[in-house]
């Protein structure tokens, strides 16, 4: 590839990148189905940029989920071989609600008849089951979590946790959810956990 062939590329992608965060700004101020322009003037770029990149809102809406769930499964990554595997999960179900609670949208996207719009539920199935999972096998290694909880079912059940309303915002969100992974763990024995 040329020099000039190279920079042509890092620029489309540094402005790739611009509309990835323009998009996640806007979405979680006025939801999935705000307006292009207002997605481009965040940007600083016209519409035909928008559309270059992302022919589709379907397809923009997609990356910009893809992008967010990749962040929180690179997350649960970086936290794996944490040595407190209990606060490790802690850490990741807070960046978890924080996803959950700023996609304003995301439910009528994941709901929506529009197929390119159907990956994006079994996206976040297949991305971040496995990433809780890892996280969830590492506290309940350590006893420090029950092992009967699963990562779908505890998943579902901050996701329920999420769901904001009048009189219920993110800070009831985030003490709710911690209140259920408190009720998650296991009694330690004063001497930490038994030998298998």
């Amino acid at each position: 590839m040329s020099r000039s062939a190279g920079s042509r590329a890092a620029g489309a992608e540094r402005t790739r990148q611009s509309l990835l965060a323009a998009a996640a700004q806007v979405f979680v101020e006025q939801g999935v189905q705000a307006p292009i322009r207002d997605i481009a003037g965040r940007a600083g770029v016209g519409l035909g940029t928008v559309y270059r990149h992302f022919p589709t809102r379907a397809e923009l809406v997609v990356a910009v989920y893809r992008h967010q769930v990749d962040e929180c499964a690179r997350l649960a990554a970086d936290l794996a071989g944490s040595p407190r595997p209990g606060e490790a999960l802690s850490r990741w179900m807070d960046a978890f609600v924080e996803f959950l609670v700023t996609k304003h949208g995301l439910g009528a996207a994941l709901q929506s008849e529009d197929p390119s719009l159907q990956s994006l539920h079994s996206l976040m199935l297949d991305t971040l089951v496995p990433a809780c999972a890892s996280l969830l096998d590492a506290a309940t290694a350590r006893g420090e979590l029950d092992p009967d909880v699963t990562a779908y079912t505890l998943m579902r059940a901050v996701g329920n946790l999420c769901i904001l309303g009048p009189g219920y915002d993110r800070e009831h969100a985030r003490a709710m959810v911690a209140r259920l992974l408190a009720g998650c763990r296991t009694i330690m024995p004063p001497d930490g956990p038994v030998a298998a």
